[in-house]
Parts: C-alpha cells; structure tokens; sequence
C-alpha cells in the first residue's frame, strides 16, 4: 500500500510517499524557520500561507517519482495538535486529492507521528515501552502498551520543554529557534558553578513544570548584568543540565512505574546531545534501552505522517465524514488499533 502523507501542523511542510509492504519512503521538508525568524517566533498567518505555497509543488514533485497519483492508495494527512490554519490547508489538499481519486483518507494524530517515528530505523524499538515526546509546545511521559494503545503518565502543567528552551534563548538574546541555539552555546564551556533547579523533581508524580526554570534564568541574568560572553555560556548550559537532568530523573521514574525495560524518545529536543547521552548512559545502569528516532525525524516531518497513518489504512481506519481539524487532541482519545 503506497501512502501519501502530509505534514502542516507548525511551520514545516512535510510530504512523503511510503511503501507498506516494501518500507521504500520517499520525502520532502521545507522549513519557514528564515520567514519566522525576523519576528522571533512562529507567526501562525505566515505559516498558512507558506504551507498554501508550498505544500502542492512539493506533492506534484514527489507524486512525480512514482509515476502520478495513480500509484497511491491512500492519503493521510495531520489533522492536529497544531496550528488551526496551517492544519486545515494540509487537510483541505489531502481531501480534494483523495476524494478526487476515491481514496481512502485518514486525519493523523501529529504526536502518535512523533511518537511511532523511531519505528523507522533501522533498529525498531519492541512494544510495550516508555515514551518520552518532547515536541513545540509538548511534553509527554507515555505508556505505550501496543499500537494505538497510549496512556499519559505525565505532562507540563506550564511550558513544555521547547518552549522553556526558546524562551530562554531569547532572553539570552539568542535568534530563533532557540533551542539548538542555547545547546550550541552551552557547548562552547565545559563546567559551570552556576546550579539550576530541577523543577517538580523532589515530590512525587510525572508532572513537568518548566516556566519557573526560565523565571530563575531571567533572575540569574539580572543578577550578573551586564553578561559577559562566557557568563552568558555558564547560563545556557547551567539551564541545559537543569532540563536534562529533570527529565532523566522522570523517564528513570516512568520506567521503574510501568516495569518497561524501553524508552523511546521523540520530539524536536530529541535532537539534544546532552539528553541523548545522558539517557543513554542512565538506561545502560538500568538495565534497559533507549531508542532515538533518526535526527531528521526529529523535527516535523511527513515521514512520520506516512507511517502512521498507513499503519492505521492497513487497520481499517478511515475518515468516514469530513471530520474538524483538532488544535488540541489528547493521545488517550484515539482508538486501540491490533496491528
């Protein structure tokens, strides 16, 4: 079954074709991150509008490789979380391609992509396991029992961890997207006196708590102003320790809870050196494994799209009606699919 899958959600427009049976994925990425950047963050109009340019192109291109949309037997597309306009232009192609073709069409869920990404290395992870999903505006501890069967073991109760990262970047006087741009100057010091907060991490539960973590940055900023070149590095990785230590303290305390002896990560931090290391070395004393979805997995992409929502064509899911896209939908209201 060849799928075609659309990724609209944020500001990546992410279109890919997979093979079901055979595993032969094909994909494009185009990134806004240089439209958005002169305003420091996202701008949702501007994200629809470059999705709406260049979504099609991208879809005749790579439809192109495999001799038109004659050859594809499916069409997924993200129907959420996300940005409300950028998802409905995704939706809004991938219906008018199916239905002009008959083709069974399905709404993806766009953390259950993030989460199943890992599923395309080359060294898949087994069920059950734990997932960490650690993308824009989320922070997800999951327990994962099988395919489409998600429990939440605990979440932000503020900002998620990109957000803290991008907030703190900005403080720092840092240009966006933040996040790789705060770890790259944390790289450029080996040691720090500076000692952050572990936010939530000296009481019990799975809850994350990330906005006072930017709080005590800005204080300590404002503490030793005007910053100097390295203090403002000593900030950057004491904040980076304090993050990946917070959340290798809950992804040891989620394993230990649900008994899996799997962690899977996924998610734009997912990208993070330190974290991969760290967590890396703590499921090594453990006993256990951790599985890391290929770097340009990481990001928003329609790769994961593709998989997921073929997995769920093959189950026998379909959008039967025209169905709302969802800027907010839970992992736990999808239903349990065998396969």
């Amino acid at each position: 079954m060849k799928v075609l899958g659309i990724e609209s959600s944020c500001d990546e427009t992410g279109i890919a074709i997979i093979d079901t049976q055979t595993g032969e994925l094909q994909q494009r990425l185009y990134s806004q991150i240089e439209r958005h950047r002169e305003y420091g963050g996202v701008v949702p109009e501007l994200a629809s509008r470059d999705h709406v340019a260049k979504a099609a192109p991208m879809i005749e291109e790579l439809l192109g490789h495999y001799g038109g949309i004659e050859q594809i037997d499916g069409v997924v597309y993200t129907r959420g979380p996300g940005l409300m306009g950028a998802l409905m232009v995704g939706a809004s192609i991938a219906r008018a391609l199916a239905w002009s073709r008959d083709l069974p069409l399905l709404g993806v869920h766009h953390m259950e992509g993030h989460l199943l990404a890992p599923m395309l290395s080359d060294d898949p992870p087994e069920f059950p396991f734990v997932a960490l999903l650690v993308s824009g505006g989320h922070t997800l501890l999951v327990d994962v029992e099988a395919f489409g069967q998600y429990r939440i073991l605990g979440e932000s109760l503020d900002d998620a961890v990109g957000e803290a990262f991008d907030k703190t970047a900005k403080l720092l006087g840092l240009p966006y997207p933040g996040g790789p741009e705060l770890a790259a100057l944390a790289a450029t010091i080996k040691h720090t006196d500076l000692v952050f907060p572990r936010p939530m991490v000296d009481r019990p539960g799975l809850d994350f708590s990330f906005s006072g973590l930017k709080t005590f940055a800005l204080n300590t900023m404002q503490k030793y102003s005007p910053l100097d070149p390295h203090k403002r590095a000593e900030i950057a990785l004491a904040f980076e320790i304090a993050v990946v230590e917070t959340l290798q303290i809950k992804c040891q305390r989620a394993l230990k809870q649900t008994g899996h002896t799997r962690l899977v990560i996924a998610g734009g931090v997912g990208a993070n050196t330190r974290l991969r290391k760290r967590l890396d070395v703590m499921t090594r004393k453990m006993g256990a494994t951790v599985h890391f979805p290929a770097l340009e997995y990481c990001t928003d992409n329609g790769a994961m799209i593709a998989y997921a929502g073929g997995l769920r064509l093959q189950a026998g899911q379909r959008d039967v009606d025209v169905h709302d896209v969802l800027p907010r939908w839970s992992l736990e209201d999808l239903p349990a699919l065998a396969g």
